[in-house]
C-alpha cells in the first residue's frame, strides 16, 4: 500500500510541475497539437481585424488546461479579519516597493546590457584581424565556434533546466495580467535562466534582441520582491499586507514597465507601454506609482551604463552621457516639410504588410517545429531538436557573416567636389565638418585596405579609407548596425544592393528565431528590418530628386526615413502606438520627425496579428454588434452550485473530477419561498485551503458550526497542493461516512461577486468584465437564482462567434419551420 501511494505522489508532484491538474488527465506535451491546414486560411493565420483567430479542437483543449485569476480578493469575513491585521489608507509602502522594484531592475537592465556588449566585442575582435589577413577559413571558425556555443547554452539553459524561460516571456506575461494563471513563468529559477539564456543568445549574433526577456524580466522582479518571500529564502521582506492579487498584479505591470525603461532608456514608454500593452486594469494612482518606478529604473541603468562600457569604467561616474544612456542618439535634426507624410504613408503601408507577412510566416516556423519535434517518440530527442535548433540558424548567420561581405567591393569614403586628388594617395576625403556629405567613422573596414590619413595643410585632414557595406551591417551588435541606417547627411554610405541583399536572409532568419527555445525578444530585430527598407525609400528619393543639403528639400534624408521605416515595422508587428511613438521619440532624441512617425505608426498598426501563444486573452476590442445579443446567449448555463452547508464527500468530488469551473456560486434558501437564490462564490483554491487545515472545520449534520474554528485568510491564500492533499480529497470523495461530514462555507464566501441579469447586454458584460478584472460573473434571473456563469473562456473571440453562429442558425430554423408546415 504504501509502495502504491509513493508512485502516486511521484505522478501528482509531476503533474503539478507540469501545471496541471493533480487529479488526471493528459499531460501539455501529450496535447500538442499537429495543425494541418491550408497554407493560407482565413481566421487561422490570415484575418482583418474583425476577424477572431480559429482555434483547432486541440487548441481549444488547451486553453481549458488554463485556469484564471481575481484581480480583487474576496470579499469575505476571514479576508475582512485579516484586513483588521494589516495597516490600511497608507501608500507610503507602495512607493517604497515601486522604488526598490526600480532600482533592481535597472540593475538588471545594466548587468544585461554589460554582459551583451562584452561577449559581442570579444567575439568580432579576434574574427577582424584574421579577416583583415585574408584568412576567412579561420574567421569562420572563430565566429562559428563562438557563436554555435553560446546559441548552445542558450537554448539548453531553457530546454534542459527551465523551459518557461524560454522565448521573450511577454505572451506569458500580459495574458497573467490579463487574468490567467500560467504555471512556473514568476519562479527565481525562471529568472536566472531567463537572464543567461538572453545574454547568450544575443551575445552569440542570432537575429534576436535583450528587449523582451527584459520586461518579462521586470515582471518577474515586481511579483518576487513585492510578495517578499521565495522557496529558497522564504520571507526577506516585511510586506505581508500586498500578498493579494490586487497588489499582486499592480506590481507586476509596474515591473514591466521599469522593464521597458531599462531596454531602452524610456521612462515614459515604459508607462505607456505598461498601460497600453501589458495591464489590463489601470488607474491614475497606480499611473503615478509605475511612473516613479519607471523613473527610478532609467535612472539606475543610464547611470551605471554612462560609466561601464563592457564593466570596463570609462570614468566620470555621475555624468550622464547621451550616447551612452539614447540607445539611438540622432545627432543631425532635419526639418521636417509637408510632403515627407507621403513617403511616411508608404512607408507604413510597407510596415504593415511585412509585419501581416512576418506574423504569418512565425505561425508556419512554429507549426513546422511542432511538426519536427514530434516526428521524435523519445523525450530526449525533443529536448535535443529543440536545443540544436538555434544552434543551425546561429551557423547560417556566422557564414553569412563572414562570407557574404566578401562577396561586395570596398567602398570608398564619400568625397565633396572641392577637395582635390593626389596621384600617389589616390581620390582624398577631407574630414572637416562642413561638409554635409559624410560617411561616419564607425563604418567596419572589414578586409578593405587601411587608408592613409594625411594632414596636407595646417587646418585640413585628407584620408583615403574605405569600408565595407555588407560587413558594415551584419557584423556589428544589432544596435550598433541600426545606429549607422539611422545616421543623417550619410547619403550614400549604403546603396540599394546590400541593403536588399541584407533585408532578405535577415528577416527570414529573424523570424525564424522568434519561436525558437532561448531567452529572446524582437524588438532589435524590428527595428533593423524596419530601418532596411526606410532607408530603401529615402535612398529612392534621393536617388530621384538628389542632394539636398539644406533648404526646402533637406527632408529627404535616407537615415531619416530608416527611423520612420523601423517604427512602422515595429507598429505593423506589434500594434502599438501611444507606447511606440514617445518610444521612438526616447531612444533617437528627435521630435523634428515626431508626426511623420505617428503618420507611418498609425498606417501599419491596421494590419491584424494573430497570436502565437495559446493563452486565454480578453482583447480590449468588441464589436458595437453584440449590443443585438444578451450574456444569456453565450454564458455556460446551469453551473454547479453549492449549498452554505456542503458535504465533504461532495465537496472533494467537485476537485476530484476538475470538470467544472474554478469558482462555484453559493446559494441559499429564499426567506419568502423554497427558491435557492444566489448569495456569493467561492473559488477552488479556497475548497482546496480548507480541505488542507485540520479536520476540526468538518461538522455533524446537526451542528449550526458556531463553535467550529475558522481557516484563516492566509491559509486561503497560500495553498500546499502537496500530495498528501491530493491523497486526502480524493478518500473524502470515495468514503462513504464524508456523506455526513459537512463543511460551512459561509464565512468563506465572496459576497462581493458581480451578478447580472440574463437580459444583460452582451457587449456590456464584456466591458464590465475586462474592466473590472473579473475571473466569474454570476447570471441569475428575475428570482436572483443562479441559471448561468461566465468566464473569460466565455468571451474569447472565437467562443462569442460560435454562440452567436448556432443562435442565428437556430433563428433562422424557427423562422422556416412554419413555412414548411403550411405547405402541406
Amino acid at each position: 500500500m504504501e509502495e502504491k501511494n509513493g508512485e502516486k505522489m511521484v505522478e501528482i508532484r509531476q503533474r503539478r510541475k507540469a501545471g496541471l491538474s493533480i487529479f488526471g488527465g493528459k499531460s501539455l506535451e501529450e496535447q500538442l497539437p499537429v495543425i494541418k491546414t491550408r497554407f493560407f486560411q482565413i481566421g487561422r493565420d490570415l484575418g482583418g481585424s474583425s476577424h477572431h483567430h480559429q482555434y483547432t479542437k486541440k487548441e481549444k483543449e488547451l486553453l481549458s488546461r488554463y485556469s484564471s485569476a481575481d484581480y480583487f480578493p474576496p470579499h469575505s469575513q476571514v479576508y475582512k479579519h485579516w484586513l483588521l491585521k494589516h495597516a490600511r489608507n497608507l501608500d507610503w509602502d507602495r512607493w517604497l516597493m515601486m522604488g526598490i522594484i526600480g532600482l533592481c531592475v535597472g540593475l538588471v537592465g545594466f548587468f544585461m546590457h554589460q554582459f551583451i556588449k562584452l561577449i559581442a566585442e570579444a567575439r568580432w575582435d579576434v574574427a577582424y584581424l584574421h579577416v583583415a589577413s585574408g584568412n576567412h577559413a579561420t574567421a569562420l571558425g572563430w565566429i562559428a565556434l563562438i557563436s554555435i556555443l553560446l546559441a548552445l547554452t542558450s537554448g539548453a539553459l531553457t530546454v534542459l533546466f527551465c523551459f518557461p524561460a524560454a522565448g521573450s516571456g511577454l505572451p506569458e506575461l500580459i495574458g497573467y495580467l490579463n487574468g490567467t494563471i500560467i504555471p512556473e513563468i514568476f519562479g527565481l529559477k525562471t529568472f536566472f535562466v531567463k537572464f543567461a539564456s538572453c545574454v547568450c543568445a544575443v551575445g552569440s549574433g542570432l537575429p534576436v534582441g535583450p528587449e523582451g526577456p527584459m520586461i518579462s524580466l521586470g515582471g518577474l522582479i515586481g511579483l518576487g520582491v513585492s510578495q517578499g518571500r521565495s522557496k529558497f529564502f522564504g520571507r526577506f521582506l516585511p510586506f505581508g499586507r500586498f500578498e493579494n492579487p490586487e497588489d499582486r498584479r499592480n506590481f507586476v505591470s509596474a515591473g514591466a514597465g521599469a522593464g521597458v525603461a531599462a531596454a531602452f532608456g524610456a521612462p515614459v514608454g515604459g508607462l505607456l507601454f505598461a498601460m497600453e500593452e501589458v495591464a489590463s486594469f489601470w488607474s491614475i494612482k497606480h499611473g503615478w506609482m509605475t511612473f516613479f518606478c519607471c523613473m527610478t529604473s532609467t535612472f539606475i541603468t543610464d547611470l551605471f551604463n554612462s560609466a561601464f562600457s563592457g564593466f570596463q569604467y570609462s570614468g566620470d561616474f555621475g555624468q550622464f552621457k547621451p550616447r551612452r544612456y539614447i540607445l539611438f542618439e540622432v545627432t543631425r535634426e532635419i526639418p521636417v516639410n509637408i510632403l515627407a507624410f507621403l513617403p511616411a504613408i508608404i512607408i507604413g503601408i510597407i510596415g504593415g504588410f511585412l509585419g501581416a507577412l512576418f506574423t504569418f510566416l512565425n505561425l508556419k516556423f512554429a507549426r513546422a517545429r511542432l511538426y519536427v519535434v514530434n516526428l521524435f517518440k523519445s523525450t530526449w530527442a525533443k529536448k535535443l531538436v529543440r536545443i540544436l535548433e538555434p544552434t543551425i540558424i546561429m551557423t547560417i548567420m556566422a557564414v553569412m557573416s563572414v562570407y557574404l561581405p566578401s562577396a561586395f567591393p570596398c567602398t570608398p569614403f564619400q568625397c565633396v567636389s572641392s577637395v582635390r586628388n593626389n596621384s600617389y594617395f589616390g581620390p582624398l576625403c577631407e574630414s572637416g565638418s562642413q561638409y554635409k556629405i559624410r560617411t561616419e567613422d564607425e563604418v567596419i573596414r572589414y578586409q578593405c585596405p587601411e587608408g592613409t590619413v594625411i594632414n596636407m595643410s595646417s587646418t585640413k585632414v585628407y584620408n583615403n579609407n574605405s569600408y565595407n557595406q555588407v560587413a558594415t551591417l551584419i557584423t556589428q551588435q544589432g544596435e550598433e548596425a541600426i545606429h549607422r541606417l539611422f545616421s543623417r547627411q550619410t547619403y550614400y554610405q549604403f546603396d540599394y544592393v546590400p541593403l536588399l541583399v541584407v533585408l532578405g536572409p535577415y528577416f527570414i532568419l529573424a523570424c525564424w528565431s522568434a519561436g525558437t527555445a532561448v531567452a529572446s525578444g524582437l524588438v532589435v530585430p524590428m527595428l533593423f528590418i524596419g530601418a532596411l527598407y526606410g532607408r530603401i525609400i529615402g535612398l529612392s528619393l534621393v536617388s530621384l530628386f538628389g542632394v539636398h543639403q539644406s533648404g526646402y528639400w533637406a527632408w529627404m534624408d535616407p537615415g531619416a526615413f530608416a527611423l520612420v521605416g523601423a517604427a512602422s515595422f515595429f507598429g505593423g508587428v506589434s500594434r502599438l502606438t501611444m507606447s511606440l511613438t514617445v518610444i521612438m521619440m526616447e531612444i533617437t532624441n528627435d521630435v523634428q520627425f515626431l508626426l511623420v512617425i505617428m503618420t507611418s505608426i498609425l498606417v501599419a498598426k491596421h494590419f491584424r496579428i494573430v497570436c502565437l501563444e495559446l493563452i486565454v486573452f480578453i482583447d480590449m476590442m468588441t464589436s458595437p454588434n453584440h449590443e443585438f445579443y444578451t450574456i444569456g446567449d453565450i454564458m455556460t448555463r446551469d453551473p454547479q452550485c453549492l449549498q452554505e452547508r456542503t458535504s465533504v464527500r461532495d465537496l472533494a468530488k467537485l476537485l476530484v473530477n476538475n470538470d467544472h469551473h474554478a469558482g462555484y456560486p453559493v446559494v441559499t434558501k429564499s426567506k419568502r419561498h423554497d427558491e435557492q437564490i444566489f448569495l456569493g462564490l467561492i473559488t477552488e483554491q479556497e475548497l482546496y485551503g480548507l480541505f488542507s487545515t485540520s479536520k476540526d472545520i468538518f461538522i455533524g449534520p446537526d451542528d449550526d458550526g458556531s463553535k467550529t474554528p475558522t481557516a484563516s485568510y492566509d491559509v486561503l491564500r497560500d495553498v500546499k497542493y502537496s500530495d498528501d492533499l491530493a491523497i486526502d480529497i480524493k478518500r473524502y470523495a470515495s468514503e462513504e461516512e464524508y456523506d455526513q461530514k459537512f463543511v460551512d462555507l459561509r464565512p468563506y464566501i465572496n459576497k462581493s461577486s458581480f451578478s447580472i441579469p440574463v437580459s444583460f447586454s452582451l457587449r456590456r458584460c464584456y466591458i464590465l468584465f475586462r474592466t473590472m478584472g473579473l475571473r466569474h460573473l454570476a447570471v441569475v434571473d428575475e428570482d436572483n437564482r443562479c441559471v448561468g456563469i461566465v468566464t473569460r473562456k466565455d468571451l474569447m473571440g472565437f467562443h462569442i462567434d460560435e454562440k452567436i453562429r448556432a443562435k442565428e442558425e437556430q433563428k433562422e430554423e424557427e423562422e422556416l419551420t412554419p413555412i414548411s408546415t403550411a405547405a402541406f
